[in-house]
């Protein structure tokens, strides 16, 4: 990719094909490992949603059944008789729980980060993080992702990052299999699902499982342990921190149980031990789905697994539990970022809490996707339910029928914009935010002109209030891109309609369906509007799931970029030849202040990718390369240089990127360049053997290029056709007239007709030259490139150039060890693969012949997880899909 194509399509042709066919070795490890990681990162992104989907629309289906013959009237009656203790004893469970939650990050921490973030914030960290994640659900923002989020702004590297939230999880799933074990062993007889089995059976099992769990815990006690899963290693819990985990995730999950225990009414339970099986493994279920905060699939497990299927009092514990186990903790979490908000801006934050502001602020962008959501599902249950009759009687004396239905219907369609805008407002966008102050506005409007709904619309005020507050958040514009629509996002966003539909048809269950009621129209008219709801509903999402298929990230965008007046004198000026590739009409550009200087760049996925470093006067690099890396970051894409020397790294390294080595660029010293000696032996044979075969070199100088050009499309499509391959793109030039006028043209030429042809790259000072693209006849000479390369060098020389440019050596340099980096092997792995159209086995071979000095050249990129997706968005860039990596 990049210059390495310039100079080097070369040979390919002219190496032993019997290198091309060599052992793959770890190469075809590799490649094995790239197929793995292929599939399993589309189950990932297609498979785990849709798997996740499944289990939320049959929790749906299963309460169908299991609620049919309970009134929603009756639910709602029960939820007024829940007696205040009970409540009281739910919230103080519940502060509890999270408080055990809290622990596990200070545990971890301590454990694989000692001293290096305060306590305070790790507390923090993880409390508000499982807050935010529970009422979003984990395929929209995960505990994980929001550790990662903060974690990793007070510089705490991705492998230490793993292992705290690894750490933290050990916890809560050991903290699992103990209440299962606990459960199994106290009450055998009573645990569902296993009635068939023998008690002792239950018995035995539970006790294997916390035997384990103590021998665990025992190794832990004798020294300090590593547990290595291929070439990761984690650093274990001391015994004394494993118990602390444990016991903290044993808080944990019996504080989440008895939260819903209290809220259930007496006698509904049968034992509190079975009663924790069931709840653990409704969780369990409930993470699976793909709804926020597991509803549905949690509430089927639990409702099916105690038989509460007939009791409406439990029914309303069940809706308690989620008010206040779910939407409460997320409310606090909103109100903790809206006071620190408020007194930051009035600057009455003391040292210690402007650290904490700032740590917390990256939990902004998904706690304000949760005010949508939460707007959303207010709106949802609004227009699928009945309304109340008394207030629709007063809106009968002033407004008109038709204003009543269009508004109904008006705020179920804001619903699911909303639903669809929280994924902007999770990336920071700043027509998001806009949209969302107008979403919640009208929302507001909506639930007043359609049930007198007061209540929500000043909820929904409310919202609008708190966004308003985080607006500095919120401040990146895409360049070019709509807003794309992750499948988990669209899973989630799915279950929760599905979610609201359930519950319209749970509270009109009593009304029999009939035809006519699509057609009938009145103020106490709730079923045929919930109906007419429903489609609307549904019509929306069925529209961004289209939207979403149509819209896919593909391969690279075509269609010519308009190329500043400045560029073109740019270019002739600059030192670095590849500077050239500004003029494909391919890239955009961002220009310094003076136009003197500019940054040509591509979008690919979500990465902006500048190609090489910033081109204009060294005294403007920097300050080019920061406003890139700010473009980027407004646009909401990750900041990618590609294909950098050594010069400017640690430029590019105080932006918080990494380099990743993609080779070795091959340039010849032209003051000492010579065709004589016995090493230049191959490039004299070549260049005498033209001088037989009646091959004359000539240099076409750029203004007679286009006359030419008939003749270099016919060598270049014969070449192509040849090489059974198309052109590629970004970091290579390609056959285009008004790209190749710019250049001058050197070509061979057989009794008169042109053969191949290279067209030359020049620095403004002389300093350097390149050659682009180099082609010829299938039925050229043999000798035919390696003679047009020494006659091109001679001719440089000649004209008093310093350098010449062989291009790159992909894979050069790189170290071959089991301890390099896994993201510098994997992308030297991608790089190989996604040039395979230029076969460069043994081209570091080729262009050791002609003497040359070798420097690396980097990619620079974002580090952690970022790193693998900006190398696919780079493959994409320039070979067109990620997929061409594997394709032969």
């Amino acid at each position: 990719m990049g210059k390495a194509g310039h100079a080097m399509t070369v040979d390919e042709k002219t190496t032993d094909p019997a290198i091309t066919k060599a052992n793959p070795g770890p190469v075809g490890n590799s490649a094995n490992r790239f197929f793995q990681a292929l599939t399993r990162k589309r189950f990932q992104r297609v498979g785990m949603p849709v798997i996740g989907l499944v289990i939320a629309l049959l929790a749906f289906f299963i309460l169908g059944r299991l609620l049919q013959n309970i009134a929603f009237d009756d639910v709602l009656a029960a939820i007024t008789q829940i007696p205040g203790t009970s409540i009281l004893l739910a919230l103080i469970f519940t502060t509890i729980s999270f408080a055990a939650v809290a622990a596990y990050d200070v545990v971890a921490v301590d454990t694989i980060a000692p001293g290096k973030i305060p306590r305070r914030i790790s507390l923090m960290a993880g409390a508000a993080g499982y807050a935010i994640s529970n009422a979003l659900g984990f395929s929209l923002v995960t505990g994980g992702a929001l550790r990662y989020r903060v974690y990793a702004a007070e510089g705490i590297n991705l492998a230490d990052i793993g292992r705290i939230i690894g750490t933290s999880w050990f916890a809560i799933w050991f903290a699992f299999a103990i209440m299962i074990a606990i459960a199994m062993v106290a009450d055998p007889t009573g645990v569902p699902w296993l009635s068939s089995v023998h008690p002792a059976v239950d018995v035995t099992a539970g006790l294997a499982v916390l035997g384990a769990i103590a021998a665990l815990v025992i190794w832990l006690s004798r020294g300090e342990r590593t547990l290595s899963l291929g070439r990761m290693s984690v650093r274990l819990p001391s015994s004394n921190g494993a118990l602390v985990q444990i016991g903290a995730g044993l808080v944990d999950v019996a504080a989440a149980a008895a939260t819903l225990y209290v809220l259930l009414p007496s006698g509904s339970v049968s034992s509190f031990a079975v009663f924790v099986l069931v709840y653990v493994v409704a969780v369990m279920l409930g993470i699976i789905s793909h709804s926020p905060g597991g509803v549905g699939a949690f509430e089927a497990t639990v409702i099916a697994g105690l038989g509460l299927g007939q009791n409406p009092d439990a029914i309303a514990a069940l809706v308690a539990y989620r008010v206040i186990y779910t939407v409460l903790p997320f409310l606090v979490a909103v109100a903790a970022l809206v006071v620190s908000e408020v007194l930051r801006r009035r600057e009455r934050l003391s040292a210690p809490a402007k650290a904490v502001a700032r740590v917390m602020e990256p939990l902004i962008p998904p706690l304000s996707a949760g005010i949508a959501f939460l707007g959303a599902i207010i709106l949802l249950i609004s227009s699928l339910t009945p309304d109340l009759s008394n207030r629709v009687d007063v809106l009968a004396n002033y407004l008109p029928l038709p204003i009543l239905e269009l508004s109904h219907l008006a705020a179920s369609f804001v619903a699911v914009a909303l639903l669809i805008v929280a994924r902007g407002l999770a990336k920071r966008l700043r027509r998001a935010w806009v949209v969302g102050l107008v979403l919640f506005s009208s929302g507001a409007v909506f639930a007043l002109a359609k049930g007198l709904d007061w209540e929500e619309a000043l909820i929904l005020s409310m919202l609008a209030a708190v966004l308003w507050l985080f607006r500095d958040s919120f401040y990146r514009r895409p360049l070019d891109r709509g807003l794309q629509l992750s499948w988990g996002w669209l899973a989630s966003v799915s279950a929760i309609v599905f979610g609201s539909i359930f519950l319209g048809l749970f509270a009109f269950n009593d009304i029999e369906y009939s035809h006519d009621l699509w057609w009938e129209f009145a103020f106490d008219s709730d079923a045929p509007r919930f109906m007419r709801a429903a489609v609307l509903i549904g019509t929306v999402l069925l529209a961004a799931l289209i939207h979403t298929l149509i819209n896919q990230r593909g391969g690279r965008k075509s269609g010519y970029q308009a190329i500043p007046t400045e560029v073109p004198h740019i270019v002739a000026q600059a030192r670095n030849t590849t500077a050239a590739l500004a003029l494909l009409g391919d890239k955009r550009f961002l220009m310094s202040t003076d136009g003197r200087g500019f940054v040509m760049y591509a979008r690919s996925g979500g990465s902006l990718i500048a190609m090489g470093e910033p081109v204009g006067p060294e005294e403007q690099i920097g300050e080019l390369a920061w406003a890139f890396h700010d473009l980027a970051d407004r646009t909401g894409a990750r900041t990618v240089f590609y294909e950098v020397g050594t010069e400017h790294l640690p430029l590019f390294l105080d932006m918080g990127l990494v380099a990743l080595k993609l080779g070795e660029i091959a340039r010849v010293d032209l003051t000492t360049f010579t065709l004589d000696g016995a090493k230049r032996q191959p490039l004299r044979y070549a260049d005498r053997r033209a001088d037989k075969e009646d091959l004359v070199f000539e240099i076409v100088p750029k203004d007679k290029v286009l006359s030419i050009i008939p003749e270099l499309e016919a060598v270049s499509d014969a070449w192509l056709a040849m090489k059974s391959g198309s052109e590629k793109r970004f970091s290579l030039g390609f056959f285009d007239p008004a790209f190749l006028a710019h250049f001058d043209m050197a070509v061979m030429r057989y009794h008169g007709e042109i053969v191949a042809f290279a067209n030359l790259w020049r620095s403004g000072d002389r300093h350097e030259i390149a050659v682009d693209l180099m082609r010829h006849r299938p039925d050229a000479s043999k000798i035919i490139m390696d003679a047009l390369f020494a006659k091109i060098m001679v001719y440089a020389k000649g004209e008093g150039y310093h350098w010449f440019n062989l291009g790159a050596a992909p894979l050069s340099g790189l170290v071959n060890s089991r301890l390099a980096s896994r993201w510098n092997r994997f992308g030297s792995f991608l790089y190989r693969r996604g040039r395979d159209f230029y076969h460069f086995d043994g081209l570091r071979s080729f262009k050791e012949k002609f003497g040359p000095v070798w420097t690396p050249h980097y990619l620079i990129c974002p580090p952690g997880l970022d790193t693998p997706r900006s190398l696919l968005d780079v493959t994409t860039l320039v070979s067109g899909h990620p997929l061409e990596l594997v394709r032969k």
